[in-house]
């Protein structure tokens, strides 16, 4: 039987959709290498050729869903007729703004056995998503609706606190006490930022 060789970009995202799959049904704790390479239907050798471990396409994972998310909140950075305002709510409307596949992925970070992979996203989101936001922000105080000196710098900080606080799930807040928590940000955030009371009311 003559043996099928395949372009190692396509191998590649075989593996790491195969990985993915395993990932959200059982989470990324109880996925074994040994369980992707039987999903991706492949020599042991060919998913080390590609990836030195697990962790590497956790890596590789986070990676791929923050640069979707990059790619949409640049174009909305990059669009000279909306005001700053509108593109901050724009961008955080969540995964509305992701295609079917990372939507799904996203939301089946909150389980306890994908923490690792949801902690890997919020650093991505922070290293890569940060400076598209600080620069809605630099355009936000020549339109006087934000007056703040750091603009990278507290929308990191504000970044940090709301995904550890109300994203990372490890504090099992009920709903009064996350709606507190939310409109503790609102009002963190418009301070931060400079901003009016109110204009963060969308969070």
């Amino acid at each position: 039987m003559k043996r099928t060789v395949k372009n190692p970009k396509v191998r590649r995202e075989e593996i790491l959709a195969a990985a993915e799959d395993l990932f959200k049904i059982q989470g990324y704790v109880n996925t074994s290498v040994e369980s992707i390479i039987q999903r991706a239907g492949i020599a042991k050798g060919t998913f080390y050729y590609y990836f030195k471990s697990k962790e590497e396409i956790l890596d590789a994972l986070a990676h791929a869903t923050v640069d979707q998310l990059c790619e949409v909140y640049k174009k909305i950075a990059d669009d000279p007729e909306i005001s700053a305002l509108d593109k901050v709510r724009q961008m955080l409307r969540g995964p509305n703004h992701l295609p079917e596949k990372e939507s799904y992925l996203m939301e089946n970070l909150h389980r306890p056995e994908n923490r690792e992979l949801h902690e890997r996203i919020n650093i991505e989101i922070i290293i890569k998503i940060s400076p598209i936001l600080a620069q809605v922000i630099e355009q936000g105080k020549k339109e006087s609706a934000f007056d703040v000196e750091h603009s990278l710098e507290t929308i990191q900080f504000l970044l940090a606190g709301s995904q550890f606080l109300l994203e990372s799930g490890l504090f099992r807040w009920n709903q009064e006490e996350k709606v507190k928590r939310i409109q503790s940000m609102q009002a963190i955030t418009e301070r931060a930022l400079g901003a009016k009371p109110g204009s963060f009311s969308f969070i």
